[in-house]
């Protein structure tokens, strides 16, 4: 057994059990593959900032290392201290042996580098698209010089699709191995086939309201399907736009806003719907999805990862407004075809995205990487990143 130590600076709350703070689907694939790990015997800890939880917190096995407060330090200077310098603490005090950090960002870049110094292993993961991009949308260079020195020092990189493993090759040089995210869900056993939608049809969305998402999308569909019920499920960001959202979708009469959620509450949420709809333009791999297939529920979306929902069935992919219309009208008034993308929708769950099937591939990954062996994916060969000094990018 070993020490492995995750790096995710808000997983706090989604390993706590908690619906304070950002909780999306990094956090909470984080904290189960912790949860998970420490189950096997590993020495397992999590670092993450400190939302005023005690030293050294042990949750199911978990040892939680905190760092600064999110809001430390001086405006300017924060970057450097307290935020680096209590990375760099909590790095030492895991002392593990192979140290694991999901999503771009400049931590990305920190954790590379001090594991590079103190010859420790680091496995990086991708969680979004934007992150495969050459020119990295959305960062300052400062972060894009630090996450392109993190992949580059990696001593493996995950990616979820084949897609983004394509993408970091061509944008990076990079190469990476296809691991999908794993997702909770109902055996067999306990599981329930959902009835075809009759009478009222309510249709889902799930996330952060914020641009990325486009749930503005969500609020035209919604005018144009006044049949239709839509529910809103997600907190909100703190900025203008979300705001704006959350303002017109008490004039639209068929959305209902139910904010955010505890996890408890959210499989009955789920059961009430007759599919689950995503409008946004950029993702990685919803857990939404996961979530939703999990229990037999169709997806619509304007955004499909590898294709897959449209190649297997899954829902419908709709690339506009007037597209999802029609994909939704189609879906929910064909309960033949509902019922084949509700059975495919399950289907594909079981084989790629179970604990029991995905997890073990992680826990394989950082063994090869502690023993200095090179990984094979099922379909994509062989891998190691590349290494090579920080240099800034041209």
């Amino acid at each position: 057994m070993y020490d492995i130590c995750l790096v995710a600076h808000f997983a706090y709350g989604a390993l706590a059990g908690g619906c304070n703070g950002h909780i999306g689907g990094v956090e909470r694939q984080t904290s189960l593959t912790a949860r998970w790990l420490a189950a096997r015997g590993h020495r397992v800890s999590l670092i993450t900032w400190d939302e005023g939880q005690p030293d050294d917190a042990v949750i199911d096995g978990v040892r939680v290392i905190k760092m600064c407060r999110q809001d430390a330090g001086r405006r300017g200077l924060r970057f450097f201290h307290p935020r680096w310098t209590s990375l760099q603490r909590a790095l030492r005090t895991a002392d593990a042996d192979v140290y694991y950090q999901n999503c771009a960002e400049y931590v990305t870049g920190q954790i590379g580098l001090w594991c590079r110094r103190h010859q420790r292993k680091f496995v990086f993961s991708v969680a979004n698209d934007p992150e495969v991009e050459p020119e990295l949308p959305g960062m300052k260079r400062r972060e894009r010089v630090l996450y392109r020195y993190g992949l580059r020092v990696a001593d493996r990189v995950v990616v979820q699709t084949r897609s983004q493993q394509a993408r970091l090759r061509a944008g990076f040089g990079c190469d990476s191995v296809v691991i999908p995210m794993p997702c909770p869900g109902p055996p067999d056993g306990q599981y329930r086939p959902p009835p075809p939608p009759d009478g009222l049809r309510r249709v889902l969305w799930v996330g952060r309201i914020c641009q990325q998402k486009r749930p503005d999308r969500l609020l035209e569909l919604a005018r144009v399907c006044p049949d239709l019920q839509f529910d809103l499920v997600g907190p909100p960001a703190r900025d203008a736009y979300s705001r704006d959202v959350l303002q017109q979708a008490d004039s639209v009469r068929n959305v209902t806003v139910r904010g955010a959620i505890p996890r408890k509450q959210m499989l009955d949420i789920y059961r009430g719907a007759a599919c689950l709809c995503c409008t946004s333009d950029i993702e990685g791999f919803p857990n939404t999805f996961l979530e939703a297939w999990s229990l037999g529920l169709p997806v619509v979306s304007t955004f499909d990862p590898d294709d897959l929902i449209a190649s297997r069935a899954l829902g419908a992919a709709a690339r506009d407004l007037p597209g999802l219309a029609a994909a939704l009208r189609t879906l929910l008034n064909t309960p033949q075809q509902w019922l084949k993308a509700s059975a495919n929708g399950r289907r594909y769950y079981l084989e790629n995205h179970t604990v029991e099937t995905i997890l073990p591939r992680f826990e394989r990954v950082f063994l090869e990487v502690l023993h200095g062996r090179a990984a094979r994916s099922p379909t994509n060969g062989a891998i190691p990143c590349d290494s090579a000094t920080l240099s800034t990018p041209s």
